[in-house]
């Protein structure tokens, strides 16, 4: 299986944020990450459809959108307005989570849904026939820099077997939090399709592109 990787602008230099996101496609990436976080359902305030805008602005690569807030149904048009392909929820944050994965279809971006690490993946049986992707935190969401959470690789293994159980392995099983050159392979051996990754790429003392390389250097190391 090809794994893709999205480098997250979280950790890019916001006074060069354009540089950062071509310096990613250039290196390889696949895709680009953009954490939006309001202050309330995580401990921190990031990015709105501005920069989602601007990102857009200087990539060809899609724009994968996660969407750490609270009554996320309210931004959606803006979200998708500002260019985003893909755009994805919190389960936690969803009452109505089928009205919200069609409303994003409708707006002509692919859904997905994401869980915490204290969530589990077994509460998206309902919602994962109806979603291009999931996604799985490996760490606490709200921060960048944080250590891959013990236990995230089995819960890997148990969203890859419940996409693939409902017929939907063709969907994206997508990782974020810790993913650096020491924890890739072990997430992609479980069954990870997309790693999200921000200071293993932008923080990376030889640059982007050694970061990009190192991680693509654990994936193909990663067991099958």
């Amino acid at each position: 299986m090809s794994v893709k990787i999205a480098p997250s602008v979280l950790s890019a230099d916001f006074g060069r944020l354009a540089e950062e996101v071509r310096a990613a496609e250039e290196a390889g990436a696949d895709w680009i990450h953009v954490d939006v976080m309001d202050g309330h359902f995580v401990p921190n305030l990031t990015l709105g459809p501005v920069v989602v805008a601007a990102v857009r602005a200087a990539t060809a690569l899609p724009v994968d959108v996660h969407l750490m807030i609270e009554k996320p149904e309210r931004f959606l048009e803006a979200f998708a307005g500002a260019g985003a392909h893909l755009l994805t929820v919190h389960q936690e944050t969803c009452p109505h989570l089928h009205r919200t994965v069609e409303r994003i279809r409708e707006l002509g971006v692919r859904p997905g849904v994401t869980v915490n690490p204290a969530t589990p993946v077994e509460t998206l049986v309902e919602i994962a026939p109806w979603v291009d992707l999931l996604l799985v935190m490996s760490v606490n969401p709200g921060f960048g820099g944080q250590g891959y959470l013990p236990g995230s690789t089995e819960k890997i293994r148990r969203a890859r077997r419940l996409l693939d159980t409902l017929g939907r392995g063709g969907a994206e099983l997508e990782v974020d939090g810790g993913v650096d050159a020491s924890t890739a392979g072990e997430a992609a051996g479980a069954g990870a399709s997309v790693l999200v990754a921000g200071s293993a790429v932008y923080r990376h003392p030889e640059g982007v592109g050694a970061g990009v390389r190192a991680l693509r250097e654990a994936i193909r190391r990663s067991p099958d």
